[in-house]
């Protein structure tokens, strides 16, 4: 979607971000854990609206994209944008694997897997902890203050 600016926070901006995280969000977002399996604020969420990052605010997927994937974390089959969504090559853990980070924050998100549903075949499997929710209607989050799209509303 065009008008999300994608630059980082500045240094400033990413401390005030930070001091907002508890601990689950920092292991999760800053240190690219993951959350325990079923146990996720957002696994069962059937509500209409747009998933933020939980970090910078900026727009990650809508509930329209949403699926239940029956492996314990939310899933989506596409992002909201796709430059709203960085790739990273991830040989951790013994296997390789697809990262999905915050294209503006950089924060951890989950990873994209090619076992999804139609129409992308993609499994964009999320830590709840990495999200915001935002509902229809409601103003979407602008923690960094950039106004313009930013400043509109969960469609």
């Amino acid at each position: 979607m065009p008008g999300f600016d994608l630059t980082p926070p500045d240094a400033t901006q990413r401390a005030r971000l930070e001091a907002t995280l508890d601990e689950a969000e920092r292991r999760v977002l800053l240190a690219h854990g993951t959350e325990a399996p079923f146990c996720g604020v957002f696994l069962d969420n059937k509500r209409e609206g747009v998933y933020t990052c939980r970090l910078c605010g900026l727009p990650l997927f809508r509930s329209s994209a949403k699926f239940d994937s029956g492996t314990g974390w939310p899933s989506f089959f596409a992002p909201y944008a796709p430059e709203h969504i960085r790739y990273v090559r991830d040989s951790s853990h013994g296997m390789v694997r697809t990262e999905e980070v915050c294209a503006r924050c950089g924060s951890h998100l989950g990873h994209v897997f090619p076992d999804g549903p139609p129409p992308t075949r993609e499994r964009h499997c999320l830590n709840s902890v990495s999200l915001a929710f935002t509902p229809a209607g409601e103003p979407l989050p602008d923690p960094l203050g950039r106004g313009g799209a930013e400043a509109g509303t969960a469609d």
